[in-house]
């Protein structure tokens, strides 16, 4: 019989998880949210600038393209 700190398993293949480990990756699961929510709202704000100054206008390709490879990489 399943203790109150584990379940069965809600799919055939599942292994049982302890109520800690679905917290720990609920919580793991909420901070990668807001971390692409972050990155998100980074790379609109660097698309929303305008600029002519050509340095400027450089700095803000490369920072878009470090965003974009970081939203990548968490997908």
């Amino acid at each position: 019989m399943a203790s109150a700190v584990e379940r069965p398993a809600a799919r055939p293949g599942e292994s049982m998880m302890t109520e800690e480990a679905r917290r720990l990756a609920a919580q793991k699961s909420a901070a990668n949210e807001r971390h692409k929510q972050s990155l998100n709202l980074q790379r609109e704000n660097i698309l929303s600038q305008r600029t002519s100054n050509p340095s400027r206008r450089v700095a803000l390709e490369a920072a878009l393209v470090h965003v974009e490879a970081q939203l990548k990489a968490l997908e």
